[in-house]
C-alpha cells in the first residue's frame, strides 16, 4: 500500500463513474497465495462488458501473507471493504475466489469456490495426518487449517475449529444470531464450481457440498447445518436467492480467467 490518501482518491472517483453508469461496485477479494494480479483478465472482462464500472481487487494478505489467521485477515478486509459499501446505497457485487469466499463468509454476494481439503497442497499421506496439525492452538494460527475439515476426525474439529465451524453454525456461540442475520442481507449467492477442479476435494463443496466419514459426497440440502437453517443458506435458497453453476473443465487456477464462466455465471449479475 502507498499512503492511505491516494487510493481512497481513486477509488470515490471511479465510484463515481460507475454510479453515473448505474453499476454496482464490484470488490474481488483473491484467494490463498494470490494477489491482484491474477485478476487482470477478471476485471478486464467485468469493464468490457459494464464499462464504467468501479473494480477494486483488494491487494491484501497477497502471497504468502494469505497464510496468516482468517480472524486476522478478516479485520483487515473488513476495513477495506467498509469505505466502499458505505458508498455505495444500492450495494455492492462481491466476487471471492477459493479462500477468499472463506474471509467474506458473512457479507459475500459472488462466490467462486470454497475450500476444505485441499488435495493439491499436501498428498495422500500427509493429507490423512495433517489434523494432527491443524487441530491445534498453533495450527489454528494458519489459514489452511482455519478451514481444515477432516471427515475422518469430526470430533476434533469441532473441538478445535476456532473458524470454519462457528461459521457453519456447527458450535454453539454467541455471535450464531448476529451474523446469521447479516448473511440473510445477501440478495443473490452464486456459487461457481465444476468436477475438473483438480484442488477443491470434494469439488462439491464448491456448491457447498462435502463428505461424510465415508467420504461419500453429501449434497447441500442434506447438510445438518443446512437442515437446521444454522446459518440462513436454507432461507436464502427457499427465497430463490441461491444459484448453483457448475461449469465442467476448468482447473481451479482458471476460474476467474475464464471466459466461459464469467459468461455465463457472473456477468449477468453484475448490474
Amino acid at each position: 500500500m502507498t499512503d492511505g490518501c491516494r487510493p481512497c482518491v481513486l477509488i470515490w472517483a471511479v465510484f463515481l463513474l460507475s454510479s453515473v453508469m448505474g453499476y454496482r461496485p464490484v470488490i474481488i477479494v483473491h484467494g490463498i497465495l494470490d494477489g491482484p494480479r491474477q485478476f487482470e483478465i477478471l476485471a478486464k472482462f467485468i469493464n468490457q462488458s459494464h464499462p464504467g464500472t468501479n473494480v477494486t481487487t483488494l491487494a491484501l494478505y497477497d502471497y504468502t501473507a494469505s497464510l496468516k489467521p482468517l480472524w486476522q485477515q478478516v479485520d483487515g478486509f473488513r476495513e477495506a471493504i467498509r469505505p466502499i459499501m458505505e458508498s455505495a446505497e444500492d450495494g455492492v457485487h462481491l466476487i471471492c475466489f477459493s479462500q477468499g469466499i472463506i474471509h467474506i463468509h458473512k457479507c459475500f454476494v459472488h462466490v467462486f469456490t470454497d475450500s476444505c481439503y485441499l488435495k493439491k497442497f499436501f498428498p495422500k499421506l500427509i493429507k490423512s495426518r495433517l489434523y494432527h496439525i491443524c487441530y491445534t492452538t498453533w495450527g489454528q494460527r494458519i489459514s489452511i487449517c482455519n478451514y481444515w475439515n477432516d471427515p475422518h476426525q469430526r470430533e476434533r474439529y469441532l473441538k478445535s475449529s476456532i473458524y470454519l465451524a462457528p461459521l457453519n453454525g456447527e458450535i454453539v456461540h454467541a455471535n450464531s444470531t448476529a451474523w446469521r442475520d447479516s448473511f440473510l442481507h445477501i440478495q443473490t449467492l452464486v456459487l461457481i464450481g465444476g468436477q475438473d477442479d483438480g484442488v477443491i476435494t470434494p469439488w462439491e463443496s464448491s456448491i457447498f457440498g462435502f463428505y461424510d466419514s465415508n467420504e461419500t459426497v453429501v449434497e447441500m440440502e442434506k447438510q445438518d447445518w443446512y437442515l437446521r437453517d444454522a446459518f440462513g443458506l436454507k432461507t436464502l435458497n427457499s427465497e430463490g436467492a441461491v444459484v448453483k453453476c457448475v461449469v465442467p473443465g476448468v482447473h481451479h487456477t482458471s476460474w476467474h480467467s475464464n471466459l466461459t464462466v464469467y459468461k455465463n455465471c457472473i456477468d449477468k449479475w453484475l448490474t
